[in-house]
């Protein structure tokens, strides 16, 4: 147990790190959460206009998921073919701090990526059906918001089918982690409903209050 509170408090200082923010910053002397949803995340930074600095978002804020649990995986590996409490709960860390990062006044992204991340250590069959998902319903429908609050929902149940043999901990980690991420998009939702989200490579016109207030 004495391994618990740096391990998480690793994940979740590595969640933290705004790449996006950071990558917007450096290459375009831009504030990100001034721009489009004020979202911090890949799809955000790609709607800016920065699609190299987007896609290197989105890599980052995988890598720091998948990071996050394999640091806890080393530490505390668990048993063959299933994850010990101690990575689940630094992929919840992780998450968290993406969601919740100290250097931007716990104000962040939406966790879809780091979820991804944290989800291909933990359980990556399930991971790659939920990501399967995703790209199934954003080819259709071109909604970002919509391929991913479907993925999130769908996880939990690709992980009971993939991992049988799983503990209290993970069940309630996944499930955590995919409410998690619905929230998140809870504005996205109300627009998705009054048939006013936008689709992916639309025009999009600046943030309002509210927009900024929900991370949208």
């Amino acid at each position: 147990m004495r391994l618990w509170l740096p391990i998480l408090a690793v994940a979740y200082l590595l969640g933290s790190i705004p790449f996006g923010y950071i990558l917007v910053r450096l290459f375009r002397k831009e504030d990100i959460r001034s721009t489009g949803s004020g979202n911090i995340g890949a799809t955000n930074v790609v709607r800016s206009g920065a699609k190299g600095l987007g896609i290197l978002t989105l890599l980052l804020d995988l890598l720091k998921g998948f990071a996050a649990v394999k640091i806890a995986l080393y530490f505390a590996p668990g048993t063959p073919g299933f994850p010990s409490d101690l990575a689940v709960a630094a992929g919840i860390a992780v998450v968290l701090g993406h969601v919740f990062p100290v250097w931007l006044g716990f104000k962040g992204g939406k966790g879809v990526a780091s979820a991804l991340g944290v989800f291909l250590a933990l359980a990556p069959l399930a991971a790659l059906c939920a990501l399967g998902l995703f790209i199934v319903v954003f080819a259709i429908t071109r909604y970002v918001s919509l391929a991913s609050i479907l993925a999130a929902v769908m996880l939990p149940v690709f992980c009971m089918l993939f991992m049988p043999d799983r503990s209290p901990i993970f069940i309630g980690g996944v499930i955590f982690l995919a409410l998690l991420v619905v929230a998140k998009h809870r504005a996205n939702i109300a627009r998705l409903m009054q048939g006013k989200e936008n689709r992916f490579g639309s025009s999009k016109s600046a943030p309002s209050h509210t927009d900024k207030q929900g991370r949208a």
